[in-house]
Parts: C-alpha cells; structure tokens; sequence
C-alpha cells in the first residue's frame, strides 16, 4: 500500500492526468537534446550520408515525444511506491499526477502503453515510407525498449544499481546521436562527440537520484545514489565530471570544448552540493554545457 502524501478528494480529466504524467516539460527538454544532435551532425565533417527529408524529420521528431511520454508514463507505473514516500522537487519525485488525481498505477501503464504504439506506428510508417532510414529506426526502437526496460521487466536497471548508467547512455548518447545521425552524420563520430554529455547527464542523475534515496531503499529500488554514502558520491561525481570536460577537450574542436568549460564552475558547485541538498546545479550544468556546445557548433565550426 502506498503511503506519504494524502490523495486529494479532486477529479480532473484523465486526459489532464495523462499530459502531466508524462512530464511535457521533460519531453520538451528532451526534444532540444535530439535538436543539438542534429545541429552537430549538420556541421560535422563525417557524414555517413544525407539528412532525413522534411517528411522523416517530423516523424522522428513526433515518435521521440512519444518515446519520451512512455518511457515517463511507465516510470510513474514503476515508481508509484517511491514517489508516494518522498518529498517531491522540481527535477526528483516524479510528475505527482497519480496521486494527485486519486488514480491507480495501472492508469499509467495504459498511457505508456498507448504512446508506445504511437511512436511504434509512426516509425513504421516512416520506414515502410522510404522517409526514415534503418538506423534512425533502430535507434528509436532502442530507445524505447531501453526506456522501458529501466523501469520495468524481469530485471529492471533502476532497481539494480545499473539505472543511473542505463539513463546516461539513453538520454545523454543515444538521443542527441539519433539527431546527428538523422541529419547525416555518422553513428561512431556522433557517439564520440555525446560522450562527455553522457557523463555529465550521469552525473545530473546521481545528484537527482540522491533525493529519493530513503524511498527507493524503503521499496527495494537499489540506485547507486541509494548504495554509496555521501563522500562516494561525490568522489565519482568528481572523476566523471574531470573526465568529461578533458575528454571534450579531445574530442571536440576547440570552440566547442571551451564553450563547454564555461559550465564548469556550476558543475564544480553540483559535486560539491552531491550528496546533501535538493538537486539542481547539476542539472543547470549538464543543460549549460549542451546549449553552449550547439551554440559553438553553430557559430564557429
């Protein structure tokens, strides 16, 4: 039985419950990061061939929100248990919509369910189409079965100590390298230039994690933030974020490495802040280092 926040006697609209749950902020944010991928295999200088045409861009575009919206939805499903314990902040303790709206965790499993076969469908029609290629596709598949299987299933990663990573390569690799790759660029050189983002956005979710670590323990969901104490995290928040910035050095061109270093005071003050303190400098970091880099790809390479 859930416990925590009481339920209110309310009765919105399931479909208002739906949006909310499926986090459009977080879909929005997550829509940039597919944007800076395709600003940076636009001007990347190994292409493995063309971009999508309009056609296939929309319909990529359309079936990432609806990735986005199901990998959310299944989420609140999985995390009913914990977010009914903790004290939810703007970026931990999920959406609140299901307790909220008084409805149950099954609720969510069908809107996740249902977004899921959007995005299935919209994939599939623009590979049967010719307006989006094979890789893109597969890419988006990944994305969702990896999405759900965070989550959910026989063993899901967020419950092994494995989610933080899982999340990382998902979020900060696979999807802005599905963008670079959509708009011509190749798999290998797009992963290498996300690589640093990935380790930032691990970083951003250790500090996120850390919010709901009594919660999670409390259900048996065993994240990393929920295992190591405090000066643990923040050593391997340290490492990966000093691995991050030099390995931008090595793979990026220079104005897009030192745009990057403009962040690194406010990740400086988010390792610092790991392990005690609601979550945010992080997350600031993480995105300041993404719009910095799209900046420099589009203004000086």
């Amino acid at each position: 039985m859930a416990i925590g926040r009481p339920v209110p006697s309310v009765g919105p609209s399931r479909a208002g419950a739906a949006a909310r749950l499926t986090r459009p902020d977080h879909v929005l944010l997550i829509l940039v990061v597919l944007a800076v991928g395709w600003v940076m295999g636009r001007v990347d200088t190994v292409n493995s061939g063309g971009p999508l045409p309009p056609t296939g861009v929309v319909l990529t575009v359309l079936a990432i929100a609806a990735v986005a919206a199901s990998v959310h939805a299944v989420n609140e499903y999985a995390d009913v248990e914990t977010d009914a314990r903790t004290q939810r902040t703007r970026f931990s303790g999920g959406s609140g919509a299901l307790l909220a709206h008084g409805l149950p965790a099954s609720f969510a499993l069908r809107v996740a369910v249902a977004a899921g076969l959007v995005a299935a469908a919209l994939m599939i029609l623009g590979l049967v189409s010719g307006a989006v290629s094979g890789v893109v596709t597969l890419m988006v598949a990944v994305g969702l079965i990896g999405g759900w299987t965070y989550s959910v299933g026989p063993w899901p990663w967020s419950r092994h100590g494995w989610g933080e990573v899982a999340n990382a390569l998902l979020g900060g690799l696979l999807l802005p390298a599905t963008g670079a790759v959509a708009a011509g660029a190749g798999f290998v050189p797009a992963a290498l230039a996300f690589l640093p983002f990935t380790l930032l956005t691990f970083v951003n979710l250790l500090e996120t994690q850390w919010a709901d670590r009594e919660a999670d323990r409390a259900v048996g969901k065993h994240t990393l933030a929920s295992r190591l104490s405090p000066t643990a995290i923040r050593r391997l928040g340290l490492l990966t974020v000093v691995t991050a910035y030099a390995l931008s050095l090595v793979v990026h061109p220079w104005p897009v490495a030192l745009a990057g270093l403009l962040a690194a005071p406010l990740s400086a003050l988010g390792v610092r802040r790991l392990g005690h303190g609601p979550p945010g400098p992080s997350v600031v970091a993480m995105i300041a280092v993404l719009l910095l880099q799209a900046a420099a790809w589009l203004l000086f390479v």
